[in-house]
């Protein structure tokens, strides 16, 4: 199966994270579209690649995926051997919980600190519709871990879509806020972020990112 990748800048498009780290975790090969969003043409650009003008967009073939979270689901049918979503139902049922969650909400955490991937800008203070979306977020991870993360370092103990989905909150996370005790974290999602930046295709993301920034002056 063939797959093209159309994606934003890998410093500030979050959305594109998504997808991408999935897909190289998981050692599913594509090939990439990368659209730099500051481009005057940008929207032109990726309307050629996809009629919802939004990125990311996943082509396979004929057909077209145009939203992060379609993509993983079409990705864990396509490939039930990559195991993006958990075996158990009751963790499967979780899973797809605050992966949609995470899809629809946190928009104050969204509008406040946007991914900025390579950035390094503690803030001294959150706002308190903020500070709600990470105690939220904190207490999601802190439930997964607890109840199906024996097995591992990620939410559902390995990798799953979940951990795509929120690997733009990690890193937001590590660019505004490096310290989440005053949150509510008990140690545990430090540790979650540290094991979602420990991931090969993270590192990956990281460099292409500064490479990226470089060559555009």
């Amino acid at each position: 199966m063939t797959y093209r990748l159309v994606i934003g800048n890998k410093n500030t498009s979050s959305w594109s994270l998504r997808p991408w780290l999935a897909m190289r975790h998981a050692g599913i090969s594509f090939s990439e579209v990368n659209i730099n969003l500051r481009d005057a043409d940008a929207k032109a650009q990726i309307l050629a690649q996809s009629p919802a003008g939004k990125v990311p967009a996943l082509l396979s073939g004929d057909r077209l995926i145009w939203d992060s979270l379609a993509i993983l689901e079409f990705l864990a049918e396509a490939h039930p051997e990559a195991g993006f979503w958990p075996k158990s139902r009751d963790a499967r049922a979780q899973a797809r919980c605050v992966s949609a969650e995470m899809h629809s909400g946190f928009q104050a955490l969204r509008q406040h600190c946007p991914m900025d991937f390579l950035a390094r800008t503690p803030k001294a203070e959150l706002a308190d519709e903020v500070a709600a979306d990470v105690r939220r977020i904190i207490a999601l991870w802190r439930d997964c871990r607890r109840a199906f993360g024996a097995d591992g370092p990620f939410l559902f103990g390995t990798f799953s879509a979940a951990d795509a989905m929120y690997a733009p909150v990690a890193s937001r996370f590590r660019t505004y806020l490096p310290s989440l005790a005053a949150y509510g974290d008990d140690g545990a999602a430090q540790a979650y972020v540290e094991a979602v930046f420990a991931l090969p295709a993270m590192l990956q993301w990281e460099r292409e990112a500064r490479s990226e920034i470089a060559a555009q002056g």
